[in-house]
């Protein structure tokens, strides 16, 4: 739990409550992270370079805002602004992708089933851009308009990995939920 004197602690500088702030965010931090990025190394990098910008900035936090959601920010910033440095890096992806699925009544069948960290790893098959445009509408509820300002794209581009997303997503989950109906009747 996250009280007063852990979030003075923090702004006087004191390791110990640094550390207690650490182990209560983590968790939250974490989760954010590895929505976004495939590799458990990069997302941990890139979760403790958001730390320390939480740590930088508890002083100048409101006092009326929650540090949870505060600190969510920061850390969905923080992703942005990694995404935005390897942008170059990464090469972006661009095909006319039909967004209709067949056979669906067997998927649906899977994703009730399928528990959190399954559907965690399905996503991890996204392609990078596409991914953290589908996290930040499908998940983090930011619009189109919001992601294509904090991305640097234009709002038809952020429908269209969403879309794509979607769809690699849907074919995933069909595969998933044929290889387990194979399992259950070779039984």
């Amino acid at each position: 739990m996250i009280n007063d004197h852990i979030i003075a602690g923090c702004v006087r500088q004191e390791p110990k409550a640094q550390y207690e702030l650490y182990r209560a965010l983590y968790p939250m931090m974490m989760a954010i992270c590895t929505r976004y990025e495939r590799d458990r190394q990069e997302a941990a990098a890139t979760m403790n370079q958001g730390f320390l910008k939480i740590l930088d900035n508890i002083g100048t936090r409101r006092k009326e805002v929650p540090v949870e959601p505060w600190a969510r920010r920061i850390m969905i910033n923080t992703v942005i602004d990694a995404h935005r440095r390897n942008k170059e890096r990464k090469a972006m992806e661009g095909a006319d992708i039909d967004d209709h699925a067949e056979g669906t009544s067997g998927i649906n069948d899977y994703l009730k089933d399928m528990e959190a960290e399954a559907f965690a790893e399905l996503l991890h098959r996204v392609p990078a851009m596409s991914r953290t445009v589908f996290n930040l509408y499908a998940i983090d509820g930011f619009s189109h308009a919001e992601i294509a300002g904090m991305l640097g794209l234009s709002e038809g581009t952020t429908k269209w990995h969403v879309s794509h997303a979607r769809t690699v997503l849907r074919n995933a989950i069909a595969a998933e939920a044929m290889a387990r109906t194979e399992k259950t009747v070779s039984r």
